[in-house]
């Protein structure tokens, strides 16, 4: 049954509430979005710790496939993972239905062609490296399922995010992640319910992966780039709570470091030239938490 599509009856006449009834109600079934993440939580996990074993590798990808509003979610996640994480351009990729374009514009139909999905991936040289993420309310999404099918074929991880249980899609990937939303204030509109499930699901799992593979120390963002000014004072205050040190010697040695915090906290905390914190560094893997933590 695609319960995302399915009309509620409490809602049947939605279009004569008051608008204060209408907004409560949209709100009201964003709560139901948050349980049904909740629900999944176990099976994120697992997701997170499957990909971080993949990614640990050093080579591999985190790729992301979706058609309208879920490839649309997808798509702010992955871009987000570069100024949070300072994650590699190189190492994230979106396909979308319908091509880039589709990202401002809605391209209708798009989404049915399976052989757009398999040339995509095909031309991406997707393997046994790669992370890829489906996302799809509906869970039939021909050119999502394509994707994480040829993915999986070639060894990489899969890993669909979808809103109806017994979808398509769940046979399609090695780890699905069923977001059960139900109904939705607006009959079929998975843009408000739906969508909300899939960017807490997302967010859980990405920032979740990113702590993982060490780019988190004592919860704090070490490997953004401080890139203008308020970029600049966050770095010079996480550099300070983390080496004991004054602001203004944070920040000093923040330009020393060429912006890195890992290497400026390092520096301070352990009275380190910068060829030396960064070979500590190197030596704990790239892991803060663990060359602050080792002898001298």
């Amino acid at each position: 049954m695609n319960t995302t599509e399915t009309a509620s009856p409490r809602f049947a006449d939605i279009d004569h509430w008051p608008t204060a009834d209408l907004t409560a109600g949209i709100i009201e079934a964003q709560y139901a979005a948050i349980a049904a993440v909740q629900a999944a939580q176990g099976t994120i996990a697992r997701a997170v710790d499957l990909a971080a074993a993949r990614l640990e590798r050093g080579a591999g990808r985190l790729i992301y496939i979706g058609a309208g509003t879920s490839g649309r979610i997808g798509t702010q996640d992955c871009v987000e993972l570069r100024p949070t994480f300072n994650w590699p351009d190189a190492r994230t990729l979106v396909i979308m239905a319908g091509g880039p374009q589709a990202f401002l514009r809605a391209r209708e139909g798009a989404e049915d062609s399976a052989a757009d999905a398999e040339q995509a991936f095909a031309a991406a040289a997707v393997g046994p490296n790669d992370v890829v993420l489906g996302v799809a309310a509906s869970g039939s999404t021909a050119f999502t399922i394509a994707g994480l099918r040829h993915a999986r074929a070639a060894g990489a991880l899969t890993i669909g995010l979808f809103n109806n249980p017994g979808a398509p899609l769940g046979d399609a990937c090695e780890v699905p992640v069923l977001l059960a939303t139900g109904s939705e204030f607006l009959a079929g509109s998975t843009r408000m319910k739906a969508g909300t499930a899939q960017k807490v699901a997302l967010n859980a799992f990405s920032t979740a992966l990113m702590i993982r593979l060490g780019f988190v120390c004592k919860g704090l963002m070490v490997e953004m780039k401080p890139t203008n000014a308020k970029l600049r004072d966050r770095a010079a205050g996480m550099v300070s709570s983390l080496s004991g040190a004054s602001k203004a010697a944070s920040a000093k040695a923040l330009e020393e470091a060429g912006g890195s915090v890992k290497l400026a906290a390092l520096m301070l905390a352990r009275k380190l030239a910068r060829a030396e914190a960064e070979a500590a560094l190197a030596r704990a893997g790239g892991r803060l938490d663990a060359a602050l933590a080792a002898r001298p």
